[in-house]
This record gives structure tokens, sequence and C-alpha cells, in this order.
């Protein structure tokens, strides 16, 4: 973007070379990432066959978790969800976490 100036025709841009694949973002959660996770809990071996299992329970968890703080965030009429709405979404899930709330 040499010579545009400040922004300026930022969304024209030349051909790509190469076309962006499009997949879900759970995919982004890596293998090495996930080991790391099953390391901190005391894991000591993982199946080739968990990866994948692993992603859409994490990928459950948080979309029932996200709901429920968008809606308290929605409820209080605000566009930004704040720490304390997903405190309070994770105690409604019977998941009461400690810390990061007003004391």
């Amino acid at each position: 973007m040499v010579g545009r100036g400040k922004g300026k025709g930022m969304g024209k841009s030349g051909a790509k070379r190469h076309r962006k694949i499009l997949r879900d973002a759970i995919t982004g959660v890596t293998r090495g990432a996930i080991r790391r996770l099953a390391r901190r809990g005391g894991v000591k071996r993982l199946s080739a066959a968990i990866y994948p299992e692993i992603r859409q329970c994490l990928k459950d968890f948080l979309t029932v978790t996200l709901r429920d703080a968008v809606t308290y965030t929605e409820h209080a009429k605000r566009n930004t969800v704040s720490t304390m709405d997903v405190v309070y979404a994770l105690k409604r899930q019977g998941r009461t976490i400690y810390g990061f709330g007003y004391q």
C-alpha cells in the first residue's frame, strides 16, 4: 500500500495470488494448543482421533457460554461484552469462576 495516503483506496488491491480457504474458526485451535491444555490438565498421551472431538466440545461450550454472555450484554443495552457478563454466564451454568469480578 505504498503511496496511497492515509487509508484511501484500501479496498482496491490487485489480483490475489492465493485464494483464502474458508474454514471454521475452531480449526484454528491447533493440535499443539490442545496438547498443551491436556498437559496442563495432567494428560500424558492423546489419541489422534481425540482432536476433532475436543474441538467440537470446545465449540459447544463456547456457544452456550457466549450466548448467555451476549444475553446479559443486550439486557444492559450495551454493545461490548464485559468480564462480568462472562462471569454471570458461567455462574448460570453452575461453573462459578473467581477472581474476575467485583470484590
